[in-house]
């Protein structure tokens, strides 16, 4: 018997048709969102990420600013970039692009945007108040996977929870969400050891290595019944695909999400509920 399949395009739907009420508030009230990226080099795939975030705003009625930069620039230039943007009153949200080319220093970068205006809530202050239960804006990739299990109805309190991902943008910022929710979480990486024993015990996996040359999620690392919500995204023989082995696990697990068409989405709508959130502040 098969479980069941996580929609995501009807989550981010759902999820838009919310941020829609809201912007037709804001700009009853004279305030029109309005979300600035900026984008450093030509990194193919960032070039498509950007691409579909303004797709989105423009979906659902967010205006946005598109700053397309050389990978020669300097530090100093985009910190007064990023500075310029802070004191614009018409901006709510900056994103900066990920991955920054190797001349750039990331955390100087995400630094200089204001917590306000940190729609990635990446920002050294964001991700401090998140751990101590405050959180203001958040990384969007957790609050989609919250998301999901919301939706669904699936528990998180007192359950054990399996994440394998321990970055600032999912493992570290979903520890605490999940942590503030009650779970029992158990955070995997390269160097945990008996991974599969661990997986066994999850009532709920959340998987995002994003490398199948060096792990598969398979279904004898999957209790049964259990809920697997796959956040990796990579190329095996010019498919996408996800960690997890999706068409085996499935008939195990009680829900799974599969790539593309599972978190993905919903991660670009959370963007554009966290710009309406930035808006109001």
């Amino acid at each position: 018997m098969n479980g069941i399949k996580i929609d995501g395009i009807k989550i981010a739907q759902k999820i838009k048709t919310q941020v829609r009420k809201k912007i037709n508030l804001l700009k009853s009230e004279g305030i029109k969102p309005c979300l600035a990226t900026i984008l450093i080099g030509t990194n193919s795939a960032s070039l498509t990420y950007i691409k579909k975030k303004h797709e989105a705003c423009k979906e659902v009625g967010i205006a946005t600013i598109d700053h397309k930069l050389p990978n020669t620039i300097s530090q100093n230039d985009v910190n007064e970039l990023i500075n310029s943007l802070n004191k614009n009153n018409k901006v709510h949200g900056i994103l900066v692009q990920l991955p920054l080319p190797k001349t750039l220093n990331r955390f100087e970068t995400i630094s200089h945007i204001s917590p306000k205006k940190d729609v990635d809530g990446l920002t050294p202050y964001n991700l401090g108040m998140l751990t101590i239960g405050k959180k203001i804006l958040t990384t969007c990739t957790p609050l989609g996977i919250l998301e999901i299990l919301d939706y669904y109805d699936i528990p998180i309190r007192g359950k054990n929870i399996v994440v394998i991902n321990r970055t600032e943008l999912i493992g570290k910022p979903l520890y605490s969400l999940l942590l503030s929710r009650d779970a029992t979480v158990i955070s995997c990486h390269s160097f945990t050891r008996n991974l599969k024993e661990l997986c066994k015990i999850g009532d709920i996996i959340i998987t995002a290595v994003g490398n199948r040359k060096k792990f598969v999620l398979t279904e004898d690392m999957v209790k049964d019944n259990a809920v697997v919500i796959d956040v990796a995204i990579s190329k095996n023989h010019g498919k996408l695909v996800g960690d997890a082995d999706f068409t085996q696990i499935i008939k195990k697990a009680s829900y799974v999400s599969p790539v593309p068409g599972g978190v993905g989405p919903i991660t670009v709508a959370m963007l554009l509920k966290n710009t309406i959130i930035a808006a109001t502040l």
